[in-house]
């Protein structure tokens, strides 16, 4: 029987990576691998800035599969993205590893480490230098049906791109027949509610023709997202992708913007100038808040929709542009078109195809796993990373979010970096309300059995000192002031609570 070895390189994700809720770990990339594959023999390639890690992942192997025998070998690596040091440092090993075990079939794991030392392990396999297949792991939120925890990355391919892109090197672009599910996670929608999969099944079935489509749905649910979406499984360049707010165009210049002007065609039109037609030629328009444009340029765009000849201030003669467009508002329709705002005929030319996008508080059970996406893509950016408790979870899950996704991601954006904890409880979220009424006491909660004054009012001080540091932009002194009370209070708060903003 052939035995079967593994090599791999240790990263700062070995043994194990905090996840993004409460205490909770999770198998780091070697782990992962060693859990779904059986291996003989695990040798770990270590760095002089791993060495601790390596042994912590050695101790952890014994565990998690126990029929391997594992070995460490030491890199010398001064710079571990230097690609000729860790060359220098593989090929020193790689003769000895052959020897030792000869007949072997051998395997890499291209997960652990820095980039550099994935291409090197690449390099040297495609090269013959190390007789191995490579093997990739996926961190848990990228495996699907089609996307399993570990794939094998082809080096026989014909085309170096296509290897490049399964190793993570480069992305390869998405074209009219991509699968909806990868462009849905390359754009980071997330969700699987119902309603939300309704929208996506909607976007599936159009996004391929040349319907103008028109996009529904309450301020901050990701409209312009699907726009996005809807253009990358058109077929169309992906450069050509334009967006265009009509609620904030002045009004004397909307024609000018849509479909440019000539020179001399009204006091300041000083040069030939292209509109927002023109620029997305054989692309995609976006025109968000469409309800908010006058009703005689509204009524311009109904024949553009028709002929696709669009006419610029001040020529005298249309020509012809390849646009799709896609048009989104947050106006209650029947509504904007007996108020003479919306034009009827305008509305039925664009709800050929019509997606509606649900409220954040109409799908719940979503809230979690957008608030974990948010929270992981703003932790790339910090030095210290927040998680989540489950009770802040719960919160999160029960307010009614008017902003809707864009509300969501604020609070959380602004919690993570204003709070001091590692773990954001529920009264370290700074979720904040517009104020709707006269009397600030009527927000205060009704006493019930159970209730907690020391436990309210201690939660209340603490938001009320976040959201000072919060206006006052991390000046303690400031945020002091604005309350009333000594620097030195704010400051044994923070001292109390844990590290300097700084550290974040």
């Amino acid at each position: 029987m052939v035995s079967e070895v593994l090599l791999t390189f240790t990263g700062f994700h070995d043994p194990y990576v905090k996840g993004l809720v409460g205490q909770d770990e999770q198998p780091g990339p070697i782990l992962s691998l060693a859990k779904a594959s059986t291996f003989d023999h695990i040798i770990l390639f270590s760095t002089p800035s791993t060495a601790e890690l390596t042994q912590e992942t050695m101790a952890a192997l014994k565990t998690v599969s126990s029929a391997s025998t594992v070995e460490i070998r030491e890199v010398p690596l001064d710079d571990p993205t230097d690609y000729f040091a860790i060359l220098r440092g593989l090929r020193k090993h790689i003769r000895e590893i052959a020897e030792a075990f000869k007949g072997a079939a051998f395997f890499v794991a291209v997960a652990s480490g820095t980039p550099q030392m994935h291409a090197c392990w690449v390099l040297l396999a495609a090269g013959g230098e190390i007789p191995a297949r490579l093997l990739h792991v996926r961190p848990p939120k990228f495996v699907t049906k089609e996307r399993p925890l570990v794939s094998e990355v082809d080096l026989s391919a014909k085309e170096f791109p296509a290897v490049r892109a399964k190793i993570g090197v480069v992305e390869t672009p998405l074209c009219g027949t991509a699968d909806l599910e990868m462009a849905v996670q390359q754009l980071g929608i997330v969700g699987d509610h119902p309603s939300m999969k309704k929208a996506l099944e909607t976007v599936g079935a159009l996004a391929a023709s040349d319907v103008p489509i028109l996009i529904r749905g309450e301020t901050g649910t990701g409209k312009e997202l699907i726009a996005r979406l809807i253009h990358r499984l058109s077929g169309r360049p992906a450069e050509c992708f334009v967006a265009l707010n009509c609620a904030a165009i002045p009004e004397d210049l909307v024609e000018s913007i849509l479909f440019g002007h000539r020179k001399g065609a009204f006091t300041g039109a000083v040069s030939d100038q292209q509109g927002k037609f023109d620029l997305a030629d054989k692309g995609t328009l976006f025109l968000d808040e469409l309800a908010e444009l006058p009703p005689p340029t509204q009524a311009k765009l109904l024949r553009v929709l028709q002929d696709g000849l669009i006419e610029a201030v001040g020529d005298k003669k249309p020509h012809k542009v390849n646009v799709r467009v896609v048009a989104a508002t947050n106006r209650n329709v029947a509504k904007a078109i007996k108020q003479d705002k919306f034009r009827e005929d305008l509305y039925y030319r664009l709800n050929v195809g019509e997606i509606v996008l649900p409220q954040l508080r109409d799908r719940r059970s979503d809230i979690p796993k957008i608030a974990l996406y948010i929270l992981d893509r703003i932790n790339a950016t910090m030095k210290l990373p927040r998680r989540l408790s489950q009770a802040a979870l719960a919160r999160l899950q029960t307010h009614d979010w008017p902003g809707n996704v864009r509300d969501l991601q604020n609070v959380i954006e602004r919690s993570a970096r204003l709070t001091r904890n590692e773990v954001l409880d529920a009264d370290d979220l700074l979720i904040t309300e517009p104020v709707t009424y006269a009397d600030p006491l009527e927000a205060l909660p009704d006493p019930r059995p159970g209730f907690s004054l020391e436990g309210f009012l201690g939660s209340a001080r603490k938001q009320l000192i976040l959201r000072a540091l919060e206006i006052a932009k991390g000046n303690q002194s400031e945020a002091a002031r604005l309350l009333g009370v000594t620097p030195q209070a704010v400051h044994k708060f923070l001292h109390i609570k844990g590290a300097d903003f700084n550290r974040s």
